[in-house]
């Protein structure tokens, strides 16, 4: 059926109450916020897998990856935290996309980790993908499965469109309940004082940003172009590209519900959901 669920939603760890700085327990608020209510969202759309698109997963030169495994497991240490998640992988599902996609004539390879038999592989599960499932159907019981799939910065923008309308035809063919997640944190050069130095491309790249989603226009992302986005130091673009891709097929309606940079880098929430 076609797909029941999308959004934007950032993947800063400072989203999650528990991971937010001791020091300061307010870092983020509207962001926490925004990721509450898609998670309420996504609980009332009652999805039975949800794909996450991730910028932070295995990087493959020439090719998108979709995670062939039993589970994705991970934890926050890396950004202080020692919050730890473990999530069933539908690989029906994972394997659907993963032939749509091929089938579009997009390079994609399967990628697992561990045990020689995916059926028993336990692949790393990046932050990209756990603060995200935090809020949608990671820790609700049961755990709604994810499918983890990476873009592939090296091909073109026109490709990644295409792989999103491949994954909306692939959830269109299945008879589950699917939800759609781009996972996107924007211009990571807002501090002259964070790890990518300040660009005044990323505000550029953010404000235009949130102007196309509260006006409903996705579409328009696609006239960015990844040469801004590398400018911008976004981590967001083509994730964005592949969720317009999967929408394009009907009508949505899309809402935002909140921006903020409280560090170096933009965190938005936006919902979609059929018209």
């Amino acid at each position: 059926m076609p797909l029941v669920f999308a959004c934007i939603a950032p993947h800063g760890s400072m989203a999650i109450p528990e991971a937010k700085p001791p020091d300061r327990p307010t870092l983020a608020a509207a962001t926490t916020a925004g990721m509450l209510e898609l998670g309420r969202r996504f609980a009332a759309a009652r999805p039975e897998v949800s794909i996450v698109l991730t910028p932070h997963n295995v990087h493959v030169e020439g090719a998108m990856v979709v995670i062939d495994a039993a589970a994705v497991a991970g934890d926050l240490a890396q950004w202080g935290t020692p919050l730890a998640l473990r999530v069933p992988v539908d690989r029906e599902i994972a394997h659907a996309a993963h032939d749509a996609i091929r089938a579009a004539g997009i390079p994609v390879v399967y990628v697992s980790y561990g045990a020689n038999d995916p059926a028993g592989a336990i692949a790393p599960m990046d932050w990209a993908v756990q603060v995200p499932a935090h809020f949608m159907g990671g820790r609700s019981d049961p755990q709604i499965p994810v499918v983890v799939i990476a873009p592939a910065r090296d091909l073109s923008d026109e490709l990644h469109v295409r792989a999103g309308e491949a994954i909306g035809k692939a959830a269109a063919s299945s008879s589950k309940r699917v939800a759609l997640v781009a996972s996107c944190d924007h211009g990571h050069g807002h501090d002259a004082k964070g790890p990518y130095g300040y660009t005044s491309k990323s505000k550029e790249f953010d404000d235009r940003l949130v102007e196309l989603i509260k006006r409903n226009d996705l579409s328009g992302v696609v006239g960015f172009g990844s040469d801004f986005a590398r400018e911008a130091k976004a981590d967001s673009y083509w994730q964005m590209l592949m969720l317009h891709g999967a929408l394009g097929q009907r009508r949505w309606r899309g809402e935002f519900i909140s921006y903020e940079a409280p560090t170096y880098f933009g965190m938005l929430c936006a919902a979609y959901e059929a018209a």
